[in-house]
């Protein structure tokens, strides 16, 4: 039988997510749940970052939208911005990681039943596709949230807040 930790390490990848206002809510739910980082990649808007190349009015404008949705938690979650997607899970997988999709997927599991390993790596991908299958297909274990209505998908942000809470929960 496999002894689980009493607290899993969290950390979150927001790959190419295009809205910042999700981004912020992100944020938020990040910091609701303890997660140690969250991580940008791709086009994913992040906060401003230490050494930060982007023009100050994108920055400005970015902030501002993130902030609207993440009300402070832009600045009580540590949330880095990592250019390069397969280099992020190589880092994290080096560091004791396993890397989980949220995803509706034929090998998915189901969220309800999962028991998370000591340190979780949650990937999250676009706001209408998903988490492209090549990228599905470098992830260690697949999890889906079990939809009953007729809708077979939810945002991005209601299902990271979905998943954060059954990670805690388990």
């Amino acid at each position: 039988m496999t002894e689980y930790p009493e607290r899993t390490e969290l950390v979150v990848i927001a790959h190419n997510m295009r809205s910042a206002y999700n981004v912020g809510a992100l944020l938020r739910t990040a910091d609701v749940f303890a997660v140690h980082t969250v991580y940008c990649t791709g086009y994913t808007p992040y906060p401003r970052q230490r050494d930060d190349t982007r023009s100050p009015e994108l920055i400005s404008r970015l902030g501002h939208k993130i902030h609207k949705s993440a009300l402070g938690a832009e600045e009580t979650v540590r949330c880095l911005h990592h250019p390069g997607i397969s280099a992020l899970l190589a880092e994290l997988r080096a560091e004791g990681y396993t890397i989980a999709g949220l995803e509706v997927d034929d090998r998915a599991v189901n969220l309800a039943g999962y028991r998370p390993p000591a340190k979780l790596a949650l990937l999250l991908g676009e706001e209408v596709h998903g988490i492209p299958v090549k990228l599905r297909a470098s992830c260690d274990e697949l999890l889906e949230i079990p939809m009953h209505g007729t809708k077979d998908s939810l945002n991005v942000s209601v299902a990271s807040g979905i998943a954060l809470y059954a990670l805690r929960s388990g």
